[in-house]
């Protein structure tokens, strides 16, 4: 019998675990930071994209995934607005960029005098999402897109990031 019941958790386990491969779980915005050893055993990075960065003045589309959301997005499912702000772009950046810098598990991976782009890992599973932000100074706007690398769901954990980087810049 204690055969069959170390089976069956072991198979509960690995069902949680592939769920969550599939789904692409992330920990929500605030959420306890795990050990590091936890972390670094369930590390589902993934590879970084190839389409970041501005290209024609815009950050890259969000594809048809859910998890993903963009300020250039015009469909209710990925749209978010930007960040709007006044003064200089040099300060609007910095203010994002000590707002980032606050946030649990985010690393500021590129930095240019119109860009920002950051890695965010969730606690527990090592989900990285990219995050993205360009400076519009004609519309005074912080363009943003936040993207989850795996998964299909994100369990609104990209939208709810932006939402919390927006309130702390404001």
């Amino acid at each position: 019998m204690k055969a069959t019941g170390f089976k069956f958790i072991s198979i509960c386990v690995s069902l949680v675990l592939a769920a969550v491969c599939y789904l692409g779980f992330s920990e929500p915005v605030g959420a306890q930071t795990a050990p590091p050893l936890v972390a670094s055993v369930f590390s589902l990075a993934g590879k970084r994209p190839t389409n970041l960065g501005v290209k024609n003045g815009q950050l890259a589309p969000c594809p048809k995934s859910p998890n993903c959301v963009s300020s250039y997005s015009t469909d209710a499912a990925h749209k978010i607005d930007g960040l709007a702000y006044t003064g200089t772009r040099d300060e609007a950046l910095a203010k994002l960029k000590s707002v980032i810098e606050n946030m649990d598990n985010a690393k500021i991976i590129t930095q240019s005098p119109d860009y920002l782009y950051a890695e965010f890992t969730s606690s527990l599973m090592g989900f990285v999402d990219d995050v993205e932000f360009y400076v519009n100074e004609e519309k005074g706007l912080i363009e943003v897109r936040s993207a989850s690398r795996l998964g299909e769901s994100d369990l609104g954990v990209n939208r709810q990031r932006i939402e919390a980087i927006r309130k702390e810049f404001n």
